[in-house]
């Protein structure tokens, strides 16, 4: 497992998933109350590395949606790639894009806070897996295949009615979401499974060669919603490499909503003794529906990792859960991407 330099008041804390407000408005650098996660509260907050999202909304699989779901991802991972160009009145802090383990190796060693750019749901390139290299090339380092909603890819743990969907397109995975699958391999881009289908997590893990990610999902036997992983999924993710980052989504937590901080360390211990403490950290969904009492915005983090503290984690369980497991799973990537 990889693990940069920590101590016990300081680990490194990386939040896997993020989404960034669209249409952009500008304020990336600007502590405001109209964003969960902005550079000032990460900064505050002593967050060390965070996966911002690219989310494109599904919509009609036709030409035109798929015309217009590539067009605004595009746009999206520009804006992320931008949020280190400093304005000149903005506060003296120091951000980093990276698209690899070593470049935000070097970036925490320079006390920069590390952006990594992601994309939430394949509907964004359509019926071309040939797109992830593209995608690779704005330094994408993982890919929801899919979010609500079936798309071209795959089937989604929840069905849009409105869209028109069945409770299965594919079965899964379709042959499109195979190819992609391989073009992510490929390109060392991680296959997220958080929002598919029961079915297109098992395929996808048995179609992936490196090891998969839920970047922001929860434990179904905690908490019975078909966007958390039930038992069986997380002994696969045992068994596979995997990995599954539990959510402050408030719904995914407990029941009827209304999650705390002490649900979402109840999550992260259920994992760990199930499947292991390198099979399990830590993701926000900030700006995306997450926010729990005690954990409301970026610049609470601290109290996170005070709560697994007082749950008993160790220094060394910290660290992975905090950013280590996933940075170990980066590096999984990048070394089949090397191999390819």
């Amino acid at each position: 497992m990889i693990a940069l330099h920590s101590d016990a008041a300081a680990p490194f804390v990386l939040d896997s998933h993020i989404d960034i407000p669209w249409p952009d408005r500008g304020d990336a650098w600007r502590d405001t109350p109209a964003r969960q996660v902005d550079l000032p509260k990460l900064a505050q907050g002593s967050v060390s590395a965070a996966c911002l999202a690219a989310y494109i909304p599904q919509g009609l699989r036709d030409a035109d949606g798929h015309r217009a779901a590539w067009t605004r991802v595009q746009a999206m991972l520009s804006t992320i790639r931008d949020t280190a160009v400093r304005p000149d009145d903005a506060p003296q802090i120091a951000v980093s894009v990276c698209d690899s383990t070593n470049a935000i190796a070097v970036a925490r060693a320079q006390g920069a806070i590390v952006i990594i750019p992601a994309v939430e749901n394949g509907y964004a390139i359509g019926e071309a897996p040939e797109r992830v290299a593209a995608l690779r090339a704005y330094g994408v380092r993982y890919m929801t295949l899919t979010h609500n909603g079936h798309n071209a890819l795959a089937d989604a743990a929840i069905a849009r009615a409105d869209l028109g969907d069945a409770a299965t397109l594919h079965r899964g995975l379709s042959v499109l979401g195979r190819e992609t699958i391989l073009q992510m391999n490929r390109h060392g881009v991680l296959v997220d499974v958080s929002h598919a289908s029961r079915d297109t997590m098992v395929q996808a893990v048995e179609t992936s060669v490196v090891p998969i990610v839920a970047s922001h999902s929860c434990a179904r036997a905690l908490c019975d919603h078909p966007r958390n992983l039930d038992d069986g999924q997380l002994d696969l993710l045992r068994e596979s490499g995997g990995l599954i980052q539990i959510t402050a989504m408030p719904g995914f937590l407990r029941k009827g909503g209304g999650g705390t901080l002490v649900d979402f360390v109840r999550h992260v211990a259920y994992v760990a003794d199930r499947i292991g403490i390198n099979h399990v950290g830590i993701s926000s969904d900030f700006d995306g529906g997450g926010g729990i009492d005690g954990w409301r915005n970026a610049q609470e983090t601290p109290r996170v990792v005070e709560a697994l503290r007082a749950h008993g984690f160790d220094d060394t369980e910290l660290a992975a859960i905090c950013g280590g497991n996933f940075l170990d799973r980066l590096k999984r990537a990048e070394e089949h991407a090397g191999q390819a």
